[in-house]
């Protein structure tokens, strides 16, 4: 790929993220619920996948019974996230919100044994009301991480299109020399 359509594309990537994140940052509740529909398109295309693929190969029957039933997990996963999306949101953040407090427990816990840890246990701490939070009322969790998500987005396409700008001015090559031509 030459520069110029890296330069291009990378903008792109950064406008596009913009967008995203101004639309995950107006509608967080809604950027959750895209995520679940995401998330349950591709476990039913790998459910699918996974089953032809236990049909197709040669191999013994204790693996090929255990692709069909991973095949078939992920089929009714992928149509539950699918038919129920608002659920499967749900659950994702309540993941979050557990994975937050066991996360910061075992944060505070190795910051006991560290000289001078108490950084680590400020950041322990955070974690644990996070999660805390987040478990207490999921609903407004999900517009947390939807926001999270956005501001992120936001951030990273500046970035990119920071890049892609720098990179227009690298490659386009130094700007004419007007004294030269003043003088002459």
């Amino acid at each position: 790929m030459d520069t110029r359509t890296a330069t291009w594309m990378l903008a792109l990537r950064g406008v596009l993220a913009i967008v995203f994140g101004v639309l995950a940052v107006v509608w967080p509740g809604l950027t959750l619920v895209v995520l679940a529909l995401l998330f349950g398109a591709y476990v039913l295309v790998d459910g699918v996948f996974t089953v032809i693929a236990a049909f197709r190969r040669r191999q013994d029957v204790p693996r090929r019974v255990a692709q069909i039933v991973i095949g078939l997990l992920g089929l009714a996963a992928g149509l539950f996230a699918l038919i129920w999306p608002h659920i499967t949101a749900l659950v994702l953040v309540v993941i979050v919100g557990v994975w937050a407090v066991v996360t910061g427990i075992l944060e505070i816990l190795a910051a006991t044994r560290v000289p001078g840890g108490w950084l680590l246990v400020v950041v322990g701490v955070a974690s644990l009301l996070a999660g805390v939070l987040v478990l207490a009322n999921p609903r407004a969790g999900a517009v947390a991480i939807g926001l999270v998500v956005g501001f992120y987005a936001i951030v990273a396409g500046a970035f990119m299109l920071a890049g892609a700008w720098r990179l227009h001015r690298l490659t386009s090559g130094p700007p004419p020399d007007r004294t030269a031509a003043a003088g002459a």
